[in-house]
């Protein structure tokens, strides 16, 4: 499968189904992923990072069958995702950034005060089916990743991502980031 073949199955996925809901938010997948990209975007972030960000929730859109978290998505939604981008080719840090996401929601809620207060009725739902708060021991691990302040980054990014009546970014942009990515 050429690139643009590989670039063509992703998006239609959010052609698709990103007019979903977007698992108990107030917004639709592609609403959430558009908003999500243009926050990276606006703080300069690199292609990789852009597309991360757009591509966080992909395991929820390309995991048909998969097991379900009562209602709230796919069980290993991220990790789904993050196989689903390497094998399209992606590199490991942008694989691991999406990955990273939901480590990133446990790690806070362990170590920011107040964190877990502030979460969506969905976000604390699904927590528990993603392995719940952090360990010490988890957190301290993750602090040592080189992409541990990046995954934080993009998880501020998710949370932000559900404003109502947000038009949706132009999709081109990112094919183009994606098909640069993978001619690389």
């Amino acid at each position: 499968m050429n690139h643009q073949q590989v670039i063509a199955r992703m998006f239609g996925l959010y052609e698709r189904f990103g007019a979903s809901d977007y698992i108990g938010e107030p917004v639709s997948q592609i609403e959430h992923m558009s908003q999500t990209a243009e926050l990276a975007m606006a703080e300069g972030c690199d292609d990789e990072v852009v597309l991360a960000a757009f591509f966080h929730d992909i395991g929820h859109l390309c995991a048909e069958g998969a097991a379900n978290m009562g209602g709230f998505g796919v069980v290993s939604h991220e990790r789904l995702g993050a196989d689903y981008l390497r094998e399209a080719g992606f590199s490991e840090r942008l694989a691991r950034l999406v990955e990273y996401h939901v480590q990133a929601k446990r790690y806070l809620t362990l170590r920011e005060p107040g964190y877990h207060a502030r979460l969506s009725e969905a976000s604390r739902r699904t927590l528990e089916y993603q392995g719940g708060v952090m360990s010490e021991a988890e957190a301290d691990a993750f602090e040592a990743d080189p992409l541990c302040a990046l995954s934080l980054r993009m998880r501020r990014w998710d949370e932000l991502a559900k404003k109502r009546a947000v038009p949706v970014m132009d999709l081109a942009v990112l094919k183009e980031k994606a098909a640069r990515l993978l001619a690389a």
